[in-house]
This record gives structure tokens, C-alpha cells and sequence, in this order.
């Protein structure tokens, strides 16, 4: 009989960490079949933090978001509308760097307005102008059920890669699956300090010049601070929520992980959890 034999109810070892474990050990079956980290919403979300006016991307590549006013464009005559053109193609000419601009439109919540109006009302002691603020208050309450009233915001997201803007050309090559998946579920963006102050360096300098080619087309710009930003990817993320329910105080929900509330959670009337 060979020798291997001899010991029939011995499996080979297995080489793990740099020692040998019998893989029949209840310490092999753990290292043979770890556990998977679930994909949550949270590690399928493209940025990793928000902080110095600055969005982080999982992939470290760095975000500064403008916001415009809107100019109207139609009441200006053929002279001032050849002037904001020219001063388009002028702007657009002087960047050395990629932009993305945004058009974004939201539900306004008309409640708040309408209890205002409401309040105004009960402090009104003219008769007549009782009965024309219930008529107007009518009004807007019915045309805000038969109507979704909007709002347009404008942005221009400004962004830095420090490998280089060509990178960004290499990552647009790859499919949406292989990009969504190509981080692990525990990996943690990791910037050095010299990377990271040269980013906020030039993230400035492309702010200020993109302002600089706004102000000269007449529109009225501002960078996105910290607060505002969270309040913006909140709105993006939630739009039916953000409207019911705005982001409070920025600081309290801000943090660099995630972590397990302490106790047990509450339960309902049948038994179910909140």
C-alpha cells in the first residue's frame, strides 16, 4: 500500500497565510469560504466624500460644481445676443480643461407659500382684500394639485484627474458593469497630502477661471461650498424625499464611515422592525 494511504481520514495540507492547515479543520472551511461583503447602495455610489468645497470620486479624481443664474436670452436684441454668443465661443475656446453642464429640474414644494399667504391673510383687516387673497389662495392650491410647478437650476461641474485628463477618455471605454464593479466593496479611497493640495490648487484655478468666462456672458456664478454640495447629491439621490424632507443640519449627518447605532432597534405593535 503506498504511504500516502496510511491515513485515510487525513487530507492534504493546504498552504494558507504561509503555514500549512489540514484542509478537514474547522479553520480551513472558513479560510476556503469567506464571507462576502453585500453590494450596498452606499459602495455603488461614484464619490467617496465631500469636503473642502471639493467632491471626491471613488476612482480619486476630484469635483468642484458652479451654480449660474439664467439670463433671458429672448428679450435681448440682435446686438446684445451676437455679444453673448461671441462671448460664448470665447469662454468655450479659452478652456484647456473638460466641463460638464448640468440643467437640472425640480418640483417646488408650494406649501410653505401657501401658509404664508394664509397668515397674511389672517392679518389683513380689509374686507375686499380678504376676499381677494381667498380667491388667489384657491388658486394656487388648485393649480399646485392639477400641476407639478418647476424650477431649473443650472450647474457646471469642473473636474481634476491627477493622472491626467486623458485618463478620463480610457475610463469612458469601459463598460457601466466593469466600472460599477471594479472598486471592492471595502476598498477606501487614498489620497496623499501632496496629491490632494495640488488638487484644491487647480481645482481653484479652473473654478476661477470658468467663473471669469462667465462673468464676461453677463451670468451670475458661485461656487457650491461643502453644505451645499451635500445638499445637492441629496436632492440628485432623493428627489420625492428632498422635497417632503429637506436636508437639515449638514454636519450631524456627515461622517467618514458608517456605523451601527448602539442598542436594539425599535419594534412595532406586530412585531416587525422600523
Amino acid at each position: 500500500m503506498p504511504p500516502n494511504n496510511q491515513f485515510p481520514n487525513q487530507t492534504p495540507a493546504v498552504p494558507i497565510g504561509g503555514s500549512s492547515i489540514p484542509q478537514g479543520s474547522a479553520t480551513s472551511q472558513f479560510a476556503q469560504k469567506p464571507k462576502k461583503a453585500p453590494h450596498s447602495t452606499q459602495n455603488s455610489l461614484l464619490l467617496s466624500e465631500v469636503r473642502d468645497n471639493m467632491v471626491i470620486m471613488a476612482d480619486g479624481s476630484f469635483r468642484a460644481v458652479v451654480a449660474c443664474k439664467s439670463i433671458n436670452f429672448d428679450l435681448m436684441s440682435s446686438r446684445e445676443r451676437e455679444g453673448v454668443e461671441f462671448s460664448y465661443q470665447n469662454f468655450l475656446n479659452a478652456l484647456n480643461h473638460p466641463v460638464q453642464i448640468l440643467i437640472r429640474s425640480q418640483r417646488i414644494d408650494i406649501a410653505p407659500y401657501i401658509d404664508r399667504l394664509v397668515q397674511i391673510r389672517r392679518d389683513q383687516d380689509n374686507m375686499l382684500l380678504n376676499v381677494l387673497m381667498d380667491d388667489y389662495i384657491n388658486f394656487i392650491d388648485i393649480l399646485s394639485q392639477e400641476a407639478n410647478i418647476m424650477d431649473k437650476s443650472f450647474f457646471i461641474a469642473i473636474p481634476y484627474y491627477p493622472k491626467g485628463d486623458m485618463s478620463n477618455l480610457i475610463e469612458q471605454g469601459k463598460g457601466f458593469f466593469d466600472k460599477l464593479f471594479a472598486k471592492s466593496p471595502n476598498a477606501v479611497t487614498k489620497i496623499d497630502t501632496e496629491t490632494y493640495e495640488k488638487a484644491k490648487t487647480e481645482i481653484k484655478n479652473r473654478v476661477d477661471g470658468v467663473m471669469a468666462g462667465l462673468f464676461q456672458l453677463g451670468v451670475q456664478s458661485v461656487q457650491l461650498n461643502t453644505k451645499e454640495l451635500g445638499e445637492l447629491y441629496y436632492n440628485f439621490y432623493n428627489p420625492d424625499t428632498a422635497v417632503r424632507e429637506p436636508l437639515g443640519d449638514f454636519e450631524n449627518v456627515t461622517a467618514i464611515f458608517v456605523k451601527k447605532g448602539q442598542g436594539e432597534a425599535p419594534a412595532t405593535q406586530s412585531g416587525g422592525i422600523l
